[in-house]
């Protein structure tokens, strides 16, 4: 192995990630370094292995015919040293790490935990309530729950939820509500961070071109939810978001039409790694606490 010595290990690093991750950005962003550091590392390590790993294009960084075979190689050598490194620190098999966004924590998570403790008493759960996409083959996280297309690179996605969204609106404004069209004269509660907006539902209802009139907008879904609850208007909501409000009565939905948005809650766990027990356990009981939290919504 002496010819590692004539190349520096984070040139090689450099080289799998912008490899793997196909850009320069989502290297650097993995790695935690400049854009431009990931840049120098790519040009030394190739200066230093005397070949051309990429073609630099105006789309981005692809591999040459030489670097496909290398950097297939230097995956399959970074992915043994990751399952190494994770051998070594030994993880605590009675602390589940999980890394959710903040919202899902707060409005469904939170309300169920008690029920996880009471099925599996021999594990802790550390929750990591964060917007960031952590991947647990370079973290401490054991599992990730996460809302998108499951297309992300270098992680294992596995759907659970199909997001379907609907308006959700307090008790007394309900009780003025006849049809959807009577939705255009209350004042909306924006999401200001939403990945779908209202046009998905008007369309499937058949108001299609209609707008709805923007009261309040927030950058956290949460805090809409606070709003809508408080009667400052209609919320357009997804399930894992409104289901205890709705349990609780606090919150009505008033019509029962539920649209599909094409994104879904997913698990999010490390590629290419046998799965712990835990989160096996972790994902049966979350599938079942699922289950049971929308079966109001069939």
């Amino acid at each position: 192995m002496k010819n590692l010595n004539i190349v520096h290990l984070n040139g090689l690093r450099a080289l799998e990630a912008v490899g793997r991750l196909g850009s320069l950005q989502s290297a650097a962003d993995e790695l935690g370094v400049t854009i431009g550091a990931i840049s120098q590392q790519v040009i030394k390590a190739e200066a230093q292995l005397g070949r051309q790993i990429f073609e630099r294009t105006p789309k981005g960084m692809v591999a040459t015919d030489a670097g496909v075979g290398i950097l297939a190689r230097l995956g399959e050598g970074f992915q043994a040293l990751s399952e190494a490194v994770m051998a070594a620190q030994h993880r605590d098999d009675t602390i589940l790490t999980i890394s959710v966004a903040p919202v899902l924590a707060a409005r469904w998570l939170v309300y169920r935990l008690h029920r996880f403790a009471e099925r599996h008493p021999e594990i802790r759960l550390r929750i990591d309530a964060t917007m960031r996409l952590v991947n647990p083959a370079t973290s401490d996280v054991d599992i990730g729950i996460r809302v998108g297309e499951g297309n992300w690179p270098g992680v294992k996605s596995e759907l659970l939820l199909l997001q379907e969204v609907f308006p959700v609106v307090s008790p007394q404004i309900a009780r003025g509500l006849k049809e959807p069209a009577d939705l255009l004269r209350i004042p909306a509660v924006i999401d200001g961070r939403a990945m779908f907006s209202w046009d998905v539902w008007l369309r499937e209802v058949g108001l299609s071109g209609e707008t709805m009139e923007a009261r309040h907008v927030f950058n956290d879904a949460s805090l809409c939810l606070d709003a809508a609850i408080a009667g400052q208007g209609v919320l357009l909501a997804w399930q894992t978001l409104a289901a205890y409000a709705l349990e609780q009565k606090c919150l009505v939905d008033p019509f029962g039409i539920r649209v599909k948005t094409g994104f879904g809650h997913y698990f999010v766990t490390a590629e290419g790694v046998r799965e712990p027990r835990k989160v096996t356990d972790f994902k049966a009981w979350i599938r079942d606490e699922m289950a049971e939290s929308m079966r109001p919504f069939a």
